[in-house]
């Protein structure tokens, strides 16, 4: 829609043309009609800066309306009485009616008075006869229906980008929703994501700290000093453990490396439950033909050492299988076999280490699985699925496994991964 200087310029402009055009090319009969005719162009263009000019853009003054309706109404009139040519003033008495308006029925009924003026004005300015009352007819009636087909399109138009603008706005809100919510969701995940890294590393670590301290204060109780000291040993190396597992934590910042450091990371690993557990563990890798990723190779780590950690605390085994394979294309494979004591699946547990194994590989893209029979052992598998390649050949990461993660477990593959 115009602005007021749009408005300011188009009357200007087209109230010249037309007196320029009734006294130069279209002039009445005599001099007093051409002074008529000028003064109701006049008219109308202080009626406009006076009255209607204020009423473009809203808020709008109620009285403005009929008031500027009536000026432009006898001014028009009056003009056609004069002129015939003078009829050109209602290309800007119709615009201005629905502008000011406002609304279709305002714009409709302003439109119906300046053509029933119009049609006054050309019928009797020139003495009431057929001629002038058809000449008259025609031109109010192809005008007013112009003009109100006009006036209802660009109605049409205005309420079209009105309801957009509206939409936008909403659009807009819901946006704004969403990304509150996004934000809310990323905290909740990075939680998530925390709770599993803890659980996985410095709860482990701590809980086995507290249980070798235990031990070597039964020991000491017991006169066992030599015992005690390999005990306290032994506890001083897991609280170094502790500490460098925090600073992994929170450092974050070293790359991990590939296959061979990943390899040797599962047998420093299998290694630790061997020295501290009853069970004989065996590594199989036979498998293993490929390159893990490096977020695969940390969910990979994960899940090796929460079911070792679950073997150790519940299952009571005396022998236990690891098997881990990797295929040419990435794909990898986890199997951790036990034949302890068992445990009913179907049974939700009190713990988070199997639903955060299961929700780690999740975000991974691969699959967990857990059998398992009370007496019978348990059968822990995890699978990774290939490791995609963009264009250039080059390895795509997990989306769904932060770097945070690789990061994490890369200051704690330089030393014990455990």
């Amino acid at each position: 829609m115009l602005t007021k200087r749009g408005w300011d310029a188009i009357v200007s402009i087209v109230s010249a043309v037309i007196a320029i055009a009734l006294v130069f090319l279209f002039p009445p009969a005599t001099a007093a009609r051409t002074a008529i005719a000028l003064a109701a162009i006049g008219l109308f263009v202080v009626g406009y800066a006076l009255i209607g000019r204020d009423a473009i853009e809203p808020p709008r003054a109620a009285w403005r309306y009929p008031a500027f309706l009536s000026v432009a109404a006898v001014a028009a009139g009056i003009g056609a009485g004069a002129a015939p040519f003078m009829a050109m003033l209602q290309t800007l008495a119709y615009p201005l009616v629905w502008v000011i308006g406002d609304s279709r029925r305002r714009g409709i009924g302003g439109s119906a008075v300046i053509a029933g003026s119009v049609f006054v004005g050309a019928s009797f300015g020139y003495g009431p006869s057929l001629d002038s009352l058809l000449a008259g007819g025609t031109t109010a009636v192809f005008s007013l229906s112009f003009a109100i087909a006009i006036g209802l399109w660009i109605a049409r138009i205005a309420e079209y980008g009105e309801e957009r603008e509206r939409l936008l706005a909403e659009l807009t809100a819901a946006q704004t929703e969403v990304e509150a919510l996004s934000r809310e969701r990323g905290a909740s995940a990075e939680r998530e994501r925390l709770a599993r890294d803890i659980h996985d590393t410095l709860a482990q670590t701590l809980a086995g700290l507290v249980i070798f301290a235990e031990r070597a204060g039964r020991q000491s109780r017991e006169g066992q000093t030599d015992a005690a000291a390999t005990t306290i040993a032994t506890v001083e190396q897991v609280a170094r453990d502790a500490l460098a597992e925090s600073r992994a934590l929170v450092a974050r910042t070293a790359a991990v490396p590939r296959e061979p450091a990943f390899g040797a990371a599962v047998e420093r690993l299998i290694e630790r439950f061997r020295e501290h557990g009853t069970a004989r563990i065996a590594l199989d890798t036979a498998g293993v033909q490929g390159e893990l990723d490096r977020e695969a190779q940390v969910v990979l780590l994960r899940c090796l050492q929460e079911a070792l950690s679950n073997v150790t605390k519940h299952a009571g085994a005396a022998k236990v299988t690891v098997r881990v394979e990797v295929g040419e294309e990435g794909a990898a494979v986890l199997e951790v076999r036990d034949d302890g004591r068992g445990f009913e699946t179907s049974r939700p547990g009190s713990g988070f280490g199997l639903e955060g194994m299961r929700e780690r590989v999740a975000l991974a893209g691969g699959g967990f699985d857990v059998a398992s029979t009370p007496g019978d052992g348990t059968t822990l598998t995890v699978r990774l699925p290939p490791v995609p390649h963009d264009a250039h050949g080059e390895a795509v990461p997990l989306t769904s496994v932060t770097t945070d993660d690789a990061a994490a477990d890369a200051v704690r593959m330089k030393g014990d991964p455990a």
